[in-house]
């Protein structure tokens, strides 16, 4: 306990004891009863800590901030992956490279199936999904140029 948690312990105390206690004189009565007093306050004062979990707290100095930023070998993978895609797309026909434009907008197959004018839904999967394993096997057969990546 700090010397400033025990200087408030103390001052409490002795506010309990003249508001109290005031009737109690005699030294050999008034210093048991002070020390139980201060027993009270210092017991409550360490359930409040262990209840704030003041005890297991780390200094916010103490702790050092992760990085999130990607690191070089990250930002060039995706940057080759970026590139890649890029050339892949712009080889494929203009119905699969405007799906995808859609698909990167955020459109959903509904959406799609609306602006390409299509009457079934399930046109659009089928579109998406060949045009899916068109892109694949522009890229090598996988997502991530190792030849065996997953399958889509």
């Amino acid at each position: 306990m700090g010397r400033d948690a025990a200087e408030d312990l103390a001052q409490e105390t002795l506010v309990v004891l003249e508001e109290k206690y005031r009737h109690v004189n005699p030294i050999e009565e008034l210093l048991p009863l002070a020390l139980q007093i201060v027993r009270f306050k210092m017991g409550a004062l360490r359930r409040k800590t262990v209840r704030r979990g003041e005890y297991t707290s780390i200094s916010v100095d103490d702790v050092p901030l992760p990085d999130h930023a990607a690191g070089p070998e990250l930002v060039f993978e995706r940057s080759e992956m970026r590139e890649r895609l890029r050339s892949a797309i712009g080889e494929m026909e203009e119905r699969c490279r405007e799906m995808f434009r859609m698909k990167l907008e955020g459109m959903g197959f509904e959406e799609i199936r609306r602006a390409l004018g299509v009457q079934s839904i399930n046109t659009i999967y089928t579109w998406d999904f060949r045009c899916r394993q068109k892109l694949l096997e522009r890229l090598g057969g996988s997502w991530d140029g190792s030849g065996e990546g997953r399958k889509q």
